[in-house]
């Protein structure tokens, strides 16, 4: 279940921004979608329909991609809670045992 939400998660981020990057640089390759123009007149329609400046609609795009991997990753914590709450307790005791055997009164070599 997991594996497909990240996939659905995954594959339209990687597409929308390799083509916003590709086109916004107007690297076309030759094709029509990708160029500078079409970038443009996309923005701009998706600006008349909000009803906003079509400058502002990548940087709201980008908090909401940002707002949705944090959801998805909460989902992924939430899911494997007691592996992550095991992996804790496990660090917390090693690294006690690590403090604990050190000796409390370190030998110390006079400088010359």
């Amino acid at each position: 279940m997991i594996r497909y939400l990240f996939w659905l998660w995954f594959l339209p981020l990687t597409l929308f921004w390799g083509w916003y990057g590709l086109s916004y640089y107007n690297v076309s390759f030759g094709m029509t979608f990708l160029s500078r123009d079409l970038h443009d007149l996309v923005f701009h329609i998706y600006g008349s329909i909000l009803g906003i400046d079509p400058a502002t609609i990548p940087g709201l795009f980008l908090k909401a991609c940002i707002f949705d991997t944090f959801l998805i990753f909460g989902f992924v914590a939430f899911r494997k809670r007691r592996r992550i709450r095991q992996w804790w307790q496990e660090r917390k005791t090693a690294r006690s045992v690590e403090t604990a055997s050190e000796p409390a009164d370190p030998v110390q070599v006079p400088a010359e």
